[in-house]
């Protein structure tokens, strides 16, 4: 068996190595273009909700919260109590930290994100995040694996070197991410103690037979000669590191795991993507507890998210690499509108995204969802972007990789979003502000709707999903002149419920509601 089919067929492929505290993971290409080294010394931080956050609760829509009464009163926290950080939105109260970050201008919002025909499986959902696929493709690779596939495919052989000595790529934690999953294996390791890492005893080496085990056996030694070499540089960076931040709250793992995040950063370490995770957001019922919505489990996980993030964004700007970090938060799906009887709430479709640094766009993308009085039990926020659309961004105007690498790596159709604006960013500048407008009627409708369309850009997409997310049909993805339009969209066929039309062209997007009857 080749080296190459060992890795490809073997469980190393996606699960880590136990080696003494660090769990490891083989990772794989030449020199890490533009990613590692003197050229860019940008860092990402992916820290992953687990289970499926509602969005509705992490940010309120202050103009819509009579109709939110109506559907979720019992887990709604009451108006007076939400953090506005604008007349028409807020933070749940707990996040009195994360709105800091907002106030010091380093948090962008970006409302409403998922993936046409959204996958309410936790396992599936996670999956297609990771990789970046559509809903109905089934793929191997993670969305940065890709990425350094292009670049560096002789990894693991050979790594490290004089030109890649660090990690690609960091888990804090002991499962490893599959979002920097190769085709023939993981570019991230895990970590669980930055002091002692790990490492392997290799004792006495004989030569290895000329045969299939013996081709197995140096792979293995070869994989455990580079877990002593990761370890030794990730160890000499958690000491040669440092954290100034005061604000680190006790007993918060997520603040655990950021403090070690910005110590190796400040330490030296040249790792571009860190993973970091919290979990419990799978909250079916009690999501608050004895009958206050301002108490309970969602409570304490938007605190420790708030007072973590806040507290790495001031270690980071204290200890001097504030303009090297960008983070952003994920989930694989938000909760559906309604609330349950159990003080709960179920799979549902988009919710927003968190980025923040000293170097992103301190704004809000996006609208609040429109709720009414006919929200349906299976309805989630529609989808107004599309998240491979903040990865594109994020690749782009943060990474500084080239479009066509971009689109290679994600997919075609993404927009370009004003994540990114300091620091040298090369991302707002061509973003011009020329918001569609449009309008739907009649709305409740019976046999047709009809859309009304006044358009800056000649491209655009039109689409129908219903109130699950999946894409119903694709009206129009092609050329259709500037100006004013007119289009009828058939309705008899659907069953009665509630559909959106989302619109979206190069830059910018709309989704709007109607009611079929």
């Amino acid at each position: 068996m080749k080296r190459r089919s060992f890795i490809q067929s073997s469980s190393a492929l996606s699960l880590p190595f136990l080696v003494g505290n660090m769990p490891f993971t083989a990772v794989g290409k030449n020199k890490l273009f533009n990613l590692i080294g003197e050229e860019n010394d940008k860092v990402l931080v992916l820290v992953q909700l687990q289970g499926g956050n509602d969005g509705l609760t992490t940010l309120i829509p202050i103009d819509q919260y009579d109709q939110l009464a109506q559907v979720r009163s019992n887990v709604l926290v009451p108006e007076s109590s939400i953090l506005k950080i604008s007349d028409t939105i807020g933070f749940h109260p707990s996040m009195q930290s994360m709105q800091e970050v907002w106030d010091a201008g380093q948090l962008n919002i970006i409302q409403s994100v998922a993936y046409p025909n959204q996958n309410r499986s936790h396992f599936r959902s996670t999956d297609i995040w990771h990789t970046a696929s559509e809903p109905d493709e089934f793929l191997t690779t993670g969305w940065m694996g890709r990425y350094f596939d292009l670049n560096y495919n002789s990894y693991p052989e050979g790594y490290p070197n004089s030109d890649c000595p660090d990690p690609f790529a960091l888990t804090i934690g002991t499962i490893v991410s599959e979002t920097c999953q190769g085709t023939f294996s993981n570019f991230s390791l895990t970590l669980t103690d930055p002091y002692n890492p790990g490492t392997v005893n290799i004792g006495e080496q004989g030569e290895a037979p000329n045969n299939c085990f013996g081709r197995e056996l140096t792979y293995v030694r070869e994989i455990a000669r580079q877990t002593n070499a990761y370890s030794e540089v990730i160890s000499g960076a958690a000491n040669s590191g440092n954290n100034l931040s005061n604000k680190y709250p006790q007993q918060n793992n997520l603040a655990e795991k950021l403090k070690i995040v910005a110590r190796l950063i400040s330490g030296g370490l040249q790792t571009k993507i860190y993973v970091v995770q919290i979990g419990g957001f799978d909250l079916h019922s009690e999501q608050v507890v004895n009958g206050d919505p301002t108490q309970g489990n969602q409570t304490q996980l938007l605190n420790q998210l708030s007072d973590a993030i806040c507290a790495f964004q001031d270690d980071c700007t204290k200890l001097g690499i504030a303009e090297r970090v960008v983070g952003m938060t994920y989930s694989e799906f938000g909760r559906r509108i309604r609330s349950n009887e159990s003080f709960g709430t179920d799979h549902g479709t988009a919710a927003p995204v968190l980025v923040f640094g000293s170097c992103v766009n301190p704004e809000i993308v996006g609208d609040n969802p429109e709720i009414d009085n006919q929200v349906g039990v299976q309805e989630g926020v529609p989808m107004q972007y599309d998240f491979r659309s903040v990865y594109a961004t994020i690749m782009m105007d943060w990474f500084e990789i080239p479009e066509e690498q971009v689109r290679e790596v994600l997919f075609e159709d993404f927009q370009r979003l004003p994540i990114i604006a300091g620091c040298n960013s090369v991302s707002n500048e061509n973003v011009e502000d020329s918001p569609l407008q449009l309008d739907l009627f009649p709305n409740p409708a019976h046999g047709f709707v009809k859309l009304q369309l006044e358009l800056n850009s000649s491209n655009v997409r039109i689409d129908l999903f219903d109130a699950r997310g999946s894409l119903i049909k694709n009206i129009s993805n092609k050329s259709i002149g500037k100006g004013s339009h007119e289009i009828t969209i058939a309705t008899q066929h659907l069953p009665a419920g509630s559909y959106f039309v989302r619109v979206t062209d190069a830059d910018n997007q709309v989704t709007r509601k109607f009611v079929k009857m």
